[in-house]
This record gives structure tokens, sequence and C-alpha cells, in this order.
């Protein structure tokens, strides 16, 4: 299997050789989880981005990679030295919520573009929105309104719902709600980390609940899922493409099989960008991509497609650059709401067995050109 060598290390600088003429370098710093718990995202991430990298063989985009092992203080330092030390010209790569929301305030009031290859909390969407900010991902309650809306139309009722205890977890389930016409039999916060879930599937069984709607990325879905697997409660389950995307499907096996999941992407999206990204990250890695990885090859793309008509070192005309959003995303048609986060389509997709691989397909369109409740909010 091929790797690309310059995403492995930590802290290492990356240019590929171009034959292209820009106005100018830009820097980008990357931080993001390669180490501990949910680090099979941020490799995600990374190595989406670094394939966008190497095939658009731009000698004039670096990339310098850090791991934040998801630790905020941490990611707050390697911001500090990306921006003071390496003079970085772009920020992108984070995870988790939290991490964002220590780091991008402070990057972008210093002039630094972020461009979020994931998180996307409320917090930023809206009254604190910033003109240097622009979210490739999507916005955080968006894949969990689409299956709120989703389970009212399957006629659920009483699901209960469960999603960790921090600002993408909030902001999931606030979705969740807002979309959902019915009355959750349960609502749980579970403290980020959680590997033991005895006591939350002890009350999913006396409740009543008629099923289960969870956002738990990375570890702690997969450990959710054996364990509500191992309980042999049969209920329906229902959760974002976090919790049922490529890496966990693998982790947590055949039990997965039939669960409906919320995405904005999926590798069956029927278009020239995503098949040959698809075809070309299992080419370089050995694995499909993730949805994870699907952010990080459209947030490379974007910078990329900005360096065609902007320098970096003006502001107003990049920002114009990559406002306009002028590249082939692997989700078809893309565009920014007034608040810098997509207006796109969120599909709902069935765990199915493919080839030997568990893997997701589109089943159902669950909202179209949605966009967030808090543009609204937002005074760019």
């Amino acid at each position: 299997m091929k790797k690309l060598a310059i995403a492995v290390a930590l802290g290492l600088t990356v240019s590929a050789a171009s034959s292209l003429v820009m106005a100018a370098p830009v820097k980008v710093g990357m931080i993001t989880t390669l180490t501990g718990g949910g680090a099979s995202l941020g490799i995600d991430i990374r190595d989406g981005f670094m394939l966008a990298v190497k095939q658009a063989g731009n000698a004039d985009l670096s990339v310098v990679v850090e791991d934040d092992a998801r630790k905020p203080p941490l990611a707050v330092q390697i911001a500090d030295k990306m921006i003071q030390r390496e003079k970085v010209d772009i920020l992108t790569g984070i995870v988790w919520s939290n991490l964002a929301m220590a780091v991008v305030p402070s990057a972008v009031a210093q002039g630094k573009f972020y461009l979020s290859p994931n998180a996307g909390p409320s917090a930023l969407a809206g009254k604190r929105c910033h003109k240097n900010y622009f979210n490739v991902a999507w916005q955080n309650d968006n894949l969990h309104e689409a299956m709120g809306s989703y389970a009212s139309k399957e006629g659920y009722t009483k699901p209960y719902i469960l999603a960790p205890n921090y600002p993408a977890g909030k902001d999931a389930l606030v979705g969740f709600k807002r979309m959902f016409k019915g009355q959750a039999s349960g609502e749980t916060y579970t403290k980020l980390g959680q590997k033991d879930y005895a006591a939350e599937i002890a009350q999913i069984r006396a409740s009543g609940a008629d099923s289960i709607y969870f956002f738990l990325p990375g570890g702690m879905g997969i450990s959710f899922m054996k364990q509500l697997t191992q309980s042999g409660i049969k209920l329906p389950v229902m959760g974002p493409a976090f919790s049922f995307d490529q890496g966990i499907l693998k982790a947590v096996g055949k039990a997965a099989l039939g669960v409906k999941n919320s995405s904005q992407w999926s590798k069956d999206i029927d278009n020239a960008a995503n098949k040959a990204f698809v075809k070309t990250f299992n080419s370089e890695y050995g694995r499909l991509p993730s949805l994870y990885a699907s952010q990080g090859f459209d947030t490379a793309n974007l910078i990329l497609s900005a360096m065609k008509t902007a320098d970096v070192k003006d502001a107003d005309a990049f920002r114009a650059a990559l406002l306009a959003a002028n590249f082939d995303s692997v989700r078809g048609d893309f565009k920014f709401n007034a608040n810098q986060h997509p207006i796109q389509n969120i599909y709902v997709r069935e765990v199915i067995e493919e080839n030997g691989i568990l893997t997701n397909k589109i089943v159902a369109t669950a909202l179209e050109n949605h966009g967030n409740v808090y543009a609204s909010e937002c005074s760019l």
C-alpha cells in the first residue's frame, strides 16, 4: 500500500512540485487529532486533505501538520506557535468542537483564515460568526436535524436520545429535537470519551423507547454499539454519519447492519469528482474514504481554488475567492450560506454489506439545500 510520506510526521512541512504559477505562496497549519481517542477521525481528515494537495502538485502550497491529542490547551499552544513562529496564512484540521472554540476566535481575530473540515459549533455560526471563519463541512446541528425529520416521517414517537456533554453533543440533540415532531422518551448527556454505557443502556431499557438516536463519535460510538448489542435490546437505531462512518463500521461489525444514519456525503454520490476521489483514496491508502476524509479533501480543494484567483496576502480578495467556492466538491454543487457554512443536501444512508465490507448506501434525501438556523444571527 502506498503512503503519503508528506503527511506522516508531526510538524512536517509539506510541498509538492508544480508547474503552476500562483500569486503568492500559501502556508497552511493543520491542527488535528492523530493520537489517542478519536485519532482515526483526524487521520482521515489529514489523509483526505493531503491527497488533494498531492493531486494538485502546487509548489506554492505548503502544509504543517501537528497532533492536538484531543486536548484544548495543547491545540491552543500549537495554534499560537503556528501563527507566531510558522507564520501560517490559514489554519484547519480541528475535529472537536471544544477545541475549535478554544482556537478559532483568537486565530481569526489575528487576521488568519480558519477553514473547518469538521467541527461546526453553533456559537461560531450565529452572533460570533467571523469573516475569516469558513466551515467546509456542516453546522453541528445539520445531520441531527436530518435524522429528527427522518424519525418523524418513519413514525417513531418515543426515541431515546443521547450524546456527549460538549458543544457538538449539545448541538446534536438540539438539532434532532428541532425537526422531530414527537417527544423523546429520555435524553442523556454522557461524558466525553466515555467507554462504559451500562447505566445509559439500563435507562434505555426502562424508558419505553421505540427507537434510539445517538451521537457518539469515534471510539465512544464503537463502545456503545457493542454494549447495546450485548444487552439484547432490539430497538431500531439511528444516528449521524459520525457514529456509522467507514472506520466505525469496521470496528462495530455486523451489529450495525440496517442502521440508518445521516450524512451530507456518501461514497455513492454520483458525480465525477466523488467517483475519482473514492477510487484514488482507496488506491493511495488501502481503505475506503470516510466522511472525514471527504471533508479534508474538499477543504484542500477550496484553498487551491482560491489560490488560482487571489493572493492570500490580499485578505479581502482571498476571502471573496473562498466564498465563491469555485471547485468540484465530492458532494456535487457546493455553496456557502450567509454565515459561511454550506448549503447542501443531507442524505439518509443505510449500513449494508458490499463485497464483504460494511459500508453505507444512500436510501433517501432527508433535507434539500439545507442551511442552518443561525445564519440569520450572523452580521456578515
